[in-house]
């Protein structure tokens, strides 16, 4: 599939993920890179992130609370627009009616240009790591929200004005066709996934290393010093 650096920057952009960490991970230079330029970009985290811990005596509502914290330090970070926490439980996300409707609504909400959301046909990442299932819900989600419903008046009445998404963007995806140039702002992106302290135990200098190494593995396919790769959908 070829793939392409896409410079053009959205007016009003909306980010879709799991985790309070996902979207620093997938796509924080990116939104940095459009807020930077003017597009109003906003977040929607779907868990709690009240689960986000290997340590068997931490209190899961005092780690969600820390999470949500960390959710509005990096979306200052990153220059966002708003963020917003739907706080289901860390493994208890389901395609529901409640989800779809909130998803529907804040699609109408920003008018958004571009969705940028998880691959849900992404599992397998070769033999090391599964994707996790609060990802691929997310995403199928997404999709099912952007594509018809938002778009259709009769999906989800009285929660906001119908909206056609001109374009969905997947990250985690096995076959990316678009790249964004994220080198002006990879030092924004490091420091937005700092702020994820419960998540994240690396000196600065390493941890800014580690997301130069992951977007400079895009930024090869690209043609580029640092990227971030999408398999970008046209809908309209």
């Amino acid at each position: 599939m070829a793939a392409h650096l896409v410079d053009a920057v959205p007016a009003r952009a909306l980010a879709v993920y799991a985790h309070p960490d996902d979207v620093e991970v997938a796509c924080g230079g990116t939104l940095a890179r459009w807020a930077r330029a003017g597009c109003a970009a906003h977040l929607v985290v779907v868990c709690q992130g009240d689960k986000g811990t290997t340590d068997p005596d931490a209190d899961p509502a005092a780690l969600a609370a820390t999470r949500a914290e960390e959710v509005a330090a990096a979306a200052d970070v990153l220059g966002l627009a708003s963020h917003r926490m739907l706080g289901i439980p860390d493994g208890e996300v389901a395609v529901t009616a409640q989800l779809l409707g909130d998803l529907v609504a804040a699609v109408r909400a920003v008018r958004a240009e571009v969705v940028v959301a998880p691959d849900p046909t992404a599992l397998l990442f070769g033999r090391r790591y599964v994707n996790h299932r609060d990802h691929r819900m997310v995403g199928e989600a997404t999709l099912d929200a952007v594509a018809p419903a938002a778009a259709m008046p009769h999906y989800f009445p009285g929660r906001g004005t119908a909206w056609s998404v001109p374009e969905l963007w997947l990250s985690g995806t096995f076959e990316p066709d678009a790249h964004v140039d994220v080198e002006p702002v990879l030092a924004v992106k490091a420091a937005a996934l700092a702020c994820h302290r419960t998540q994240v135990d690396l000196p600065g200098e390493l941890l800014r290393s580690v997301v130069e190494q992951r977007a400079e593995d895009a930024g090869r396919a690209a043609g580029v010093r640092y990227a971030e790769s999408f398999r970008r959908m046209l809908l309209t």
